[in-house]
């Protein structure tokens, strides 16, 4: 090769390493999008991750505090591994609206909204993970009475242009607002770079507790069921890519009713936008005289069967969503030992399911009713 044909394949090489390097630093962004929608993946800490093996979940709910102290960690990890309960469903964002975790979301940080319980969230998701634990994050939505009083303009209002609260003296973010939606999309895309396998958004209805003829929404004549619809698509659409599985929760009655129940929460509004639905299924929360009963909290195997069987044809018909019930571990209406807690596995798993999860809003669990590895 002479000199003057090397001097020239010298200079394309440096030239071409400098638009390579030039054109990588302008791209990146865009490239990483092109991952994500192309292969439905997360980048992530300069890692890919995609989202876990769908598993039978049977979990158990502990709170942020819990799950901040390394000892009740230590006791919910020795019962699940003695147990058939395979998976925890800790709360991120809970009632009071307040982000639990340390949160790098801008209007988090503005407006005072985090309270950090949960210190190490990632070392949690972690120690879990070692011990083959599913980990659900939940994260409550539009009762959110914190975001609420601080942005005024995303509050459901009240006929005098006031906050409206509910019997509580609770206020709730207006579930039409889209800025409200983006606002959680932010949280659970977060959340979703700590190792959570799954995300568990709650209260996503309108509320139902408080003088609901004085409330006012920013849309006017507004179908709440539609309202809702649209925002599983919403979700559906924002966090598809993501590498976790996304669930709601719904009222029990949602497995009987049509109609919405005043509050937008429908089968159908959600079936094949969410991956799961979970509808929750206490007993001791049916009125006196379902099915016949004067406590139905007596009758857990009844309760739940009727349920399950009445909207088995929408999970069958389904291309994607699967129901995992809540079910009750609190005495409340009745002694729930371990024949109730039983009974209403029972009734679950005569149906095609995904398991189900326990609720005990002070984290006291036992073995009792659970089947021992």
């Amino acid at each position: 090769m002479s000199k003057k044909y090397f001097l020239i394949f010298i200079l394309l090489g440096i030239i071409s390493f400098f638009v390579i390097v030039f054109f990588s630093f302008l791209t990146k962004y865009n490239f990483d999008i092109f991952v994500n929608e192309i292969f439905s993946i997360e980048m992530n800490n300069n890692f890919i991750k995609s989202k876990t093996p769908k598993q039978k979940v049977k979990a158990l709910y502990i709170t942020a505090y819990s799950a901040g102290l390394d000892s009740k960690i230590d006791s919910i990890i020795n019962l699940i591994e003695n147990t058939e309960l395979n998976a925890v469903v800790i709360d991120i964002k809970d009632y009071t609206g307040y982000v639990l975790y340390d949160s790098e979301i801008i209007l988090v940080n503005e407006l005072n909204l985090e309270k950090n319980l949960l210190g190490d969230i990632e070392s949690i998701v972690k120690k879990f993970h070692e011990k083959n634990i599913y980990v659900i994050a939940r994260q409550t939505v539009f009762q959110d009475p914190i975001l609420a009083e601080k942005k005024n303009e995303w509050a459901i209002k009240n006929l005098n242009n006031g906050i409206w609260r509910d019997y509580k003296g609770l206020a709730w973010v207006d579930p039409s607002k889209e800025e409200v939606w983006q606002y959680n999309i932010e949280i659970a895309r977060e959340v979703s770079k700590f190792g959570f396998d799954e995300i568990n958004f709650d209260y996503v209805r309108f509320p139902s507790d408080g003088n609901m003829s004085q409330t006012k929404y920013e849309k006017e004549n507004l179908d709440k069921n539609e309202v809702m619809s649209d925002f599983f698509s919403y979700l559906d659409k924002n966090l598809r890519k993501y590498p976790v599985w996304i669930s709601v929760d719904f009222f029990g009655f949602v497995m009987e009713r049509k109609d919405g129940m005043n509050i937008g929460q429908t089968l159908f509004g959600a079936m094949d936008k969410v991956d799961f639905i979970c509808p929750m299924m206490y007993p001791s929360h049916y009125p006196i005289g379902h099915l016949g009963l004067s406590n139905p909290a007596d009758y857990p195997y009844l309760v739940i069967d009727n349920g399950m069987k009445k909207a088995l044809e929408y999970f069958e018909n389904s291309n994607r969503t699967e129901v995992r019930p809540w079910i009750q571990a609190f005495n409340i209406g009745a002694m729930y030992n371990a024949s109730k807690i039983r009974a209403q596995i029972d009734a679950i798993e005569n149906y095609d399911n995904n398991g189900f999860m326990l609720w005990n809003a002070l984290n006291r669990y036992t073995d009792a009713g659970l089947n021992r590895e």
